[in-house]
């Protein structure tokens, strides 16, 4: 992401695991929290490099936490193939692990896109049943539709592109409807959010500044 971006790798269930680490400014004070970013789809091009992957780390940064990402299974540098969003949901959790031995003590939240939000939605559902829950969950283009999406705490932060033509809206509002929740729409945003990434950013900053 930047000069400073640290990239290291843990062993997950099927190898090698890529990932980068970017923290916040050391000069104003350590990490407040920790936040793990999932990328979008392998298949279809997805890496820990996709700019809406970027700009939530970055954003996450900026209020002073630790951003981490990491390639998929199959993915980069990453060992292994694609798993349907099972093994990466168990890479995900094998990162949690290692983050939690490295910052201990530190909130968790969890962020994803697209094929992402379907990794750490359920990542979320099995910390819960854990009694280990992440501090909050922020969906940027939630697979509903797509994939099994699991029911997400009340408080999680969803932002939708209204000219999604990845993952219809419509599905979202189903998904969602069951659960009261509301969901932040970004006008004229398509799935990648094209010139409207400033609008992801502002999601997190708003929620977690104060």
């Amino acid at each position: 992401m930047n000069a400073q971006t640290q990239e290291f790798f843990i062993t997950g269930a099927a190898g090698a695991l890529e990932c980068a680490l970017d923290l916040p400014d050391p000069a104003e004070a350590a990490p407040r929290g920790i936040a793990l970013v999932a990328h979008p789809h392998p298949l279809y091009g997805g890496t820990m490099d996709n700019k809406v992957a970027q700009t939530l780390a970055r954003a996450f940064v900026s209020i002073g936490y630790a951003a981490v990402r990491m390639n998929f299974r199959g993915v980069g540098g990453s060992a292994g193939v694609h798993d349907e969003g099972l093994g990466e949901t168990d890479d995900m959790a094998a990162l949690l692990i290692h983050l939690r031995e490295k910052m201990p003590g530190l909130p968790v939240a969890l962020a994803g896109f697209s094929f992402g939000t379907f990794v750490q939605a359920q990542l979320q559902q099995r910390l819960i049943t854990q009694g280990t829950p992440a501090e909050r969950l922020i969906l940027v283009g939630a697979a509903a539709g797509k994939w099994a999406m699991p029911p997400v705490p009340a408080d999680t932060i969803l932002v939708h592109g209204e000219l999604d033509d990845t993952i219809a809206l419509t599905a979202v509002m189903d998904w969602l409807r069951p659960q009261d929740i509301v969901v932040r729409v970004v006008p004229g945003a398509d799935h990648f959010f094209h010139r409207k990434l400033q609008h992801i950013k502002n999601a997190v900053v708003e929620t977690w500044r104060a």
